[in-house]
């Protein structure tokens, strides 16, 4: 039995070893040549999980750490018999987190201290937008839920701020390519700040580059090779790290080695964080902001876009927001 583990998935190495033969690889180094005698792959989003990879390869169970499968071909591994996992929400409430701080800090900037003026247009309502939803009435927003599949239709052309956490589909009922597009933003003539922690082309990156709005993105077009324009524009500017806490990293993993257990009869160690998969029951723009501060990073990738890639794989994890105290 033969697993192969993208390097830098953290918190698995040691895990496996009991039940299986496994080998650590950078994801830029995962071919066919390397899969061709693996029973099993366990992968990040950097990783293209495809006919070109997984032809004539032992695979049978494919285990992504993250929440999106997008980087999967999932009807070619139905048509060859591949099982794939994946770890949706684990890291719902760090990337609430992002949102969340990000617009936090751009209100200060803007001199902005009561969020009851403000409309929060929310687009997808699933693991991360219904936390960000949560949390934002808490802070006192008028939050508009837009999510057609779930029968939420909000108007988010009049709204001040709009977040996208959608997955990627470019075709079926509910394409999310470009889902925010030139026409929506000329539209939505309220709007001061849009957000996209979700895929990188659910906006159209050229749009968002002419657009007289600020901008906050993790998720980028093209990326590691994002826009140099668009970065300069951007307000927030990071290298895809907003679900990058310790503890969605940990969910992320105990998912998939329990999916492992599962598929396999192993008896692994899921080693599940405490830290509520919901995130904080309760915030305040305190108990938020102090936990996180994108800026920072911000600066880091505004100063060497080159390392983008560097930047994220040696993200320093951070601590998910704690339940607020009085």
């Amino acid at each position: 039995m033969k697993i192969l583990v993208e390097k830098n998935i953290p918190y698995i190495k040691g895990l496996l070893e009991p039940w299986a033969q496994v080998s650590y690889m950078a994801a830029g180094d995962i071919d066919a040549a390397a899969v061709r005698d693996v029973d099993a792959l366990l992968v990040r989003t950097r990783t293209r999980c495809d006919e070109a990879l997984l032809a004539g390869s032992k695979v049978q169970f494919i285990g992504t750490a993250t929440i999106g499968t997008d980087h999967i071909d999932l009807d070619y591994c139905r048509r060859s018999g591949i099982a794939v996992y994946n770890a949706p929400g684990c890291n719902a409430p760090a990337v609430a987190q992002w949102v969340h701080a990000t617009i936090g800090y751009w209100m200060e900037q803007q001199g902005m201290t009561d969020a009851s003026q403000l409309r929060l247009g929310i687009v997808g309502v699933g693991h991360v937008g219904s936390i960000v939803a949560r949390w934002a009435r808490q802070l006192g927003f008028h939050v508009v839920l837009n999510d057609p599949p779930l029968g939420l239709t909000g108007n988010i052309e009049d709204c001040d701020i709009i977040t996208y956490h959608t997955p990627l589909a470019r075709d079926g009922e509910y394409p999310t390519w470009h889902l925010c597009n030139e026409l929506l933003l000329e539209r939505a003539q309220r709007c001061r700040l849009i957000l996209n922690a979700s895929r990188g082309a659910v906006c159209d990156n050229d749009a968002l580059l002419r657009w007289r709005g600020d901008v906050a993105l993790d998720c980028w077009e093209d990326e590691p090779s994002i826009s140099a324009e668009l970065l300069h524009k951007a307000f927030v500017a990071t290298p895809h790290i907003a679900g990058y806490s310790a503890q969605g990293k940990q969910r992320g993993t105990a998912m998939v080695v329990q999916a492992l257990n599962e598929h396999f009869s192993f008896n692994a160690p899921v080693n599940m964080p405490q830290a509520p998969l919901k995130g904080a029951e309760r915030v305040t723009w305190a108990s938020v902001k102090s936990s996180y501060n994108p800026l920072l990073e911000t600066q880091a990738l505004k100063a060497c876009p080159k390392d983008f890639e560097l930047l994220r794989n040696n993200y320093n994890l951070r601590q998910e927001t704690l339940d607020a105290v009085d």
